[in-house]
Order: structure tokens, then sequence, then C-alpha cells
């Protein structure tokens, strides 16, 4: 059957189209020939999210961004992506957009929530959010080292400054006559410490005599000592022990009234005695007093 030029050149024409369709459609990420769910998503901000952009789940592409439109008045970002339709999750899934390296730009990533609840279903919005970038991950370390490096130079600085300005050339002549100083206190304490040994150990050191002198005389302390044990004291302390004794008994018998040592001391007659004769003497010297002529004569002219 021939067909005429007309029929030819408008069946051209549809494969044509066809085949724009089919292309631009590849050139999106969308496959023409599978059957998919159109989805979406609202964002504060998309990152870098455009139109064709995989959608994975755990890392395997499942779709593509369809398109992406700003919404008025909110300023919101609507996100439209396919997923196949052999691939099931939960309505309470997320779509996250993420950033898949270095240089691998952005990502949307579905994950899936895994609570048992009903399938997401063609239309559904899911709930959205935006992982931290490498870039964000970046500053936020960086930043509080940042200020702690800005601090420790600010810190450096005065200290830098402080040193300077202790460190002028008084105080620097200052410092070396200090140290100076110090060699030769260090010189003298090795003179000291050298006079000491040889004191200590030469024999001729006064130290060294010292203590031999202390050695041999706590040899003779020794001999000394020695000596004394070897006397015979056992007789001696005898001696004495008897001389105790007997000492003790006389003591015993004048406290019992035994002897005239008693006597002498517990008793009254010697007390009596002396108390008469000095009564007898007051009573003598109080008569001569008053009559000195009863025991005294004398004459001028040889009479009585």
């Amino acid at each position: 059957m021939n067909l005429s030029n007309e029929i030819k050149t408008g069946l051209l024409f549809i494969f044509g189209i066809i085949l724009f369709i089919i292309g631009f459609s590849y050139l999106k990420s969308n496959d023409v020939f599978s059957a998919d769910r159109k989805f979406f998503g609202i964002y504060d901000n998309t990152e870098g999210v455009v139109p064709g952009t995989p959608v994975t789940i755990n890392g395997f592409q499942v779709g593509s961004v369809e398109s992406i439109e700003l919404l008025n008045p909110s300023a919101k970002i609507l996100v439209t992506f396919r997923i196949e339709n052999k691939f099931n999750f939960s309505r309470n899934s997320t779509a996250q957009i993420y950033e898949s390296g270095l240089i691998g730009g952005k990502l949307l990533g579905i994950i899936p929530a895994n609570d048992n609840a009903v399938n997401a279903k063609k239309g559904d919005t899911l709930k959205t959010s935006v992982a931290p970038g490498l870039t964000d991950l970046v500053n936020e370390k960086l930043s509080p080292l940042q200020e702690k490096i800005e601090s420790m130079i600010v810190h450096a600085d005065s200290l830098l400054i402080s040193f300077n300005n202790i460190l002028d050339y008084d105080r620097i002549d200052k410092i070396k006559s200090s140290i100076d100083n110090v060699n030769i206190i260090l010189n003298n304490l090795n003179s000291i410490t050298l006079t000491i040994d040889e004191a200590i150990n030469s024999k001729n050191g006064k130290i060294y005599k010292s203590l031999e002198s202390f050695s041999i005389a706590s040899e003779n302390i020794k001999n000394i000592t020695d000596t004394l044990i070897s006397v015979p004291l056992k007789n001696t302390f005898e001696a004495l022990e008897s001389a105790s004794i007997n000492i003790s008994k006389i003591s015993d018998e004048i406290i019992k009234g035994n002897g005239s040592v008693n006597s002498l001391i517990y008793g009254d007659t010697l007390i009596n005695n002396l108390n008469k004769t000095n009564n007898e003497i007051q009573l003598l010297m109080e008569d001569l007093r008053k009559n000195p002529k009863k025991y005294v004569h004398f004459s001028l002219f040889g009479k009585k």
C-alpha cells in the first residue's frame, strides 16, 4: 500500500514529537516506560535541588524531581517528584534533601518510617527535612576553633607586648648580673662542698680527727664500764643492806619506848628539870638585883 507524502510527513512529525518527549523526559531523569507516582514536599530552602535531581531510598535511585515552584506569599518551595510504583513506603516517611559528596551535588532521599502505617499514595505531601551539608558541618566545627584561635592570638600578642615591656635593656643587664651572681654562689657552694668532703674523708681533716678522738673516747668509756662490772660490788651492797637493817631496828626500839634515848626524846623529865632550873635562876637574879649587899661586900678602908 502506497502512502501519500502528506501521511508520511504527518507520521514523521508525530514520531519526532514522541522522540522529543522521550528525550526531554530522559534529560529530566524520568523514565517514560516505567509506571510511577507523583509526590510533593514543601521546603524553606531546596539547597540546590533542581528538576531531574535523583530521588533515592537508602542511596538507591527510585525516581527523580519533576519540578520546583515558589509558593506565594509564604515564599515556601514546592518540590514535585516521581517514584516508581514498585517502591512502597509509609506515608509518615520523610523526604530529606542531603549532600551526596564533596562535588556530587544535592539529592532527595526518602527516609522510610517503618512504622507499619498506611503506604504513601499518589499525590501525598510528605514530611520534609534538610540534612546539614559538609560546608555546614565544617563551619559548625571550625567556628568554635576559629574563636579559640583568635582568642589565643590576642592573648599571645598581649603576652609578647608585656614581655617586650619587661625585657628592656636595663632589665636584661640586671638579669645577666643576677645570673653571674648565681654562678658565683654555685662556685662557692662547690668550694664549701669540697672543703667539707676533705675535712671528713682526709686523715688530716679536723672532722676526721674529731671522729677518731670520739671513737677513742668511746673505747675508753667501754673499758671503764667493763672495769666497773668486774669490781666485786656484791659485798659492798650486802654491807649497806645490813647497816640499813640495823638502823631500822634502832628506830623501831626508840618508837616503842625502849632505852634511854626514847626517854630523852619522848619523856617530860628532862624538860621539867630544865624548867625548874630556869625558874630558880630567875629568882636568884631577881634577889641579886634587889639585895646586892647580901652577896657582895666591899670597903674602901679595909673593912668588910
